[in-house]
């Protein structure tokens, strides 16, 4: 048997928020839902408003679109990485 110590199933795992999930974020560019995914049940690649490159598909990303009505129209793919960093571009930035 292996010195270390198996984990029982039924033992808690930290926990966040769930992939699949919508969450809200306030940003200075308003609210925003955001959605993690793990990339698993896409069959096709995006391009990232942030840095106009592919994400190919299976790669875990996120979406987001702005919270108001009539905003799931402007779903948009992006990169965790941009995402986050998508507000110190500078002119010429996107609007999303």
């Amino acid at each position: 048997m292996s010195p270390r110590r198996a984990r029982r199933r039924d033992e808690a795992r930290p926990v966040g928020l769930p992939r699949g999930m919508d969450r809200v974020e306030e940003w200075p560019d308003g609210e925003w839902k955001v959605r993690m995914l793990t990339g698993a049940s896409s069959s096709k690649s995006y391009r990232c408003p942030g840095c106009d490159q592919e994400i190919p598909s299976g790669l875990p990303h996120l979406v987001s679109w702005p919270n108001w009505a009539g905003g799931d129209e402007e779903r948009r793919h992006w990169h965790a990485a941009c995402w986050r960093k998508r507000l110190d571009r500078g002119p010429g930035r996107s609007r999303y």
